[in-house]
């Protein structure tokens, strides 16, 4: 009886086959030398269990070897067709840039560019210059400066104003914001300290007043971007806060959340505040997130008094929270749009995508599934409601349009569709599966029929 082990080829010949020699323009010859002795181990570990195992030529564990190793060169992240009409979700990068902005990132990325060099003296400049003006004009602030994101613009704020030192918040705005990360825990991190005022549905500015003493450094107000308290409630106003913090001395801090930067209540989408409604009310500090409503990258934006952005600017922290060279080029051209607020609405993705008037969005979606059923593939286009995501407007629906597909089985069906390449992540409702066209770019709609084709085929 012969000995299976016996029959597998040596390294160095699946090393030869054509396969493997094809691999080596893609693949290092280590990582390649490697996949096959892996195959190899696989195989014999299968002979050791059922006395055979299939196929063992060269040319074929090449061809395995190959393949595991092309599999695990598919990049973790990798572009997604958003299909849930969830114009800010998390999960999927939230704010997709303006197509100006990206180019301006990935021509930060593959060259050099004048990040900390003065052209004109030739002598070191700053970083946040590229960003100030466009923070300025939108906010209406004195100044202006910017971090990673909207936590990181806490820490600082806070430790530039407040270290060692009370923080006067009400206890109606202690939120919690994505991965477990609660107000309270950033606010000690930073060195500060809390100090709750009211309850969970009622303040009132006398609560904040009681609560001043010598120990406190600024009054707080932490916008509930991802939930509303609704019922008996009574909240102080911004204006109400800044009479109290010019009558005692005290700065007042606005963490403005989601970055709304022109007025989407004529399209339906009221409750956010503008970030310049802040400084308009005589905040010292607003905070607010540019991958959010504002429609740019992940960074944290500061704009208020000059001196204590100078304050801001001078904290070593500074440097660990500091944006890098592509997010600031992305983050100036997202704010230079907003010069021309039609403008701004027709390229930041985010804008033109939730003010996409319904019958507009209808048609499209109507034109979708026609073209679904064109290739066989049962769809009808239905009314719904989708919501903006990303901890912004989470009270508000915003009546949509949906393609929904027929099939047997929907989540086998979903999950197909996000295996594909690209990947596609819709929304599962009602026994079918929906596709929302608002978040679906024009210009992926054959990529999206393609993926939606072969998947149904694999199905079949």
């Amino acid at each position: 009886m012969s000995n299976p082990f016996r029959d597998l080829p040596a390294v160095a010949r699946v090393l030869e086959t054509a396969a493997a020699v094809a691999a080596r323009a893609r693949h290092s010859a280590a990582d390649l030398t490697k996949a096959v002795r892996d195959q190899l181990d696989t195989i014999r570990a299968a002979i050791a269990a059922r006395g055979e195992a299939g196929d063992v030529s060269a040319e074929s564990i090449a061809a395995a070897a190959v393949a595991r190793l092309d599999v695990d060169a598919i990049p973790r992240l990798r572009p997604v067709i958003n299909a849930t009409g969830v114009v800010l979700h998390t999960n999927l990068g939230r704010a997709p840039l303006a197509e100006e902005a990206a180019r301006a990132a990935f021509e930060a990325g593959r060259g050099y560019l004048n990040l900390e060099l003065d052209l004109a003296s030739g002598k070191r400049g700053s970083r946040q210059d590229a960003v100030r003006d466009g923070i300025r004009a939108v906010t209406g602030a004195e100044a202006a400066t910017a971090v990673n994101n909207c936590a990181a613009a806490t820490v600082i704020v806070l430790r530039a104003v407040a270290a060692g030192r009370e923080v006067i918040v009400s206890r109606g705005q202690l939120i919690e914001i994505g991965g477990g990360f609660r107000i309270p825990d950033i606010m000690a991190v930073s060195g500060a300290t809390l100090r709750e005022v009211g309850t969970t549905n009622i303040t009132r500015v006398a609560d904040y007043e009681r609560a001043i003493g010598p120990s406190t450094a600024a009054l707080m107000r932490v916008h509930t971007s991802n939930y509303r308290v609704r019922g008996y409630t009574k909240a102080v106003g911004l204006d109400e806060l800044v009479a109290v913090g010019r009558t005692r001395g005290l700065p007042v801090i606005d963490d403005a959340g989601s970055g709304q930067s022109l007025d989407l209540a004529p399209f339906g989408l009221p409750g956010e505040p503008l970030v310049s409604a802040g400084i308009a009310a005589g905040t010292d500090l607003v905070l607010f997130s540019g991958d959010k409503l504002l429609g740019g990258p992940q960074a944290g934006i500061i704009a208020g008094r000059a001196d204590l952005i100078r304050r801001i600017e001078a904290d070593p922290l500074m440097r660990a929270f500091r944006l890098d060279k592509m997010t600031l080029a992305a983050l100036e051209v997202t704010l230079r749009l907003y010069r021309d607020p039609t403008r701004a609405r027709r390229d930041i993705p985010v804008l033109r995508m939730l003010t996409t008037p319904l019958p507009d969005l209808t048609a499209r979606a109507e034109r979708f599934a026609e073209r679904l059923r064109g290739v066989g593939v049962q769809a009808d286009v239905q009314a719904d409601v989708a919501y903006v995501g990303g901890g912004s407007l989470p009270d508000v629906a915003v009546p949509t349009a949906v393609v929904a597909v027929h099939t047997a089985n929907e989540a086998e069906l979903a999950a197909r569709l996000r295996g594909g390449s690209p990947g596609v992540v819709g929304r599962i409702q009602g026994g079918r599966l929906l596709l929302d066209l608002r978040t679906v770019f024009e210009r992926q709609e054959d990529e999206l029929l393609s993926a939606i084709r072969v998947a149904f085929t694999f199905a079949e």
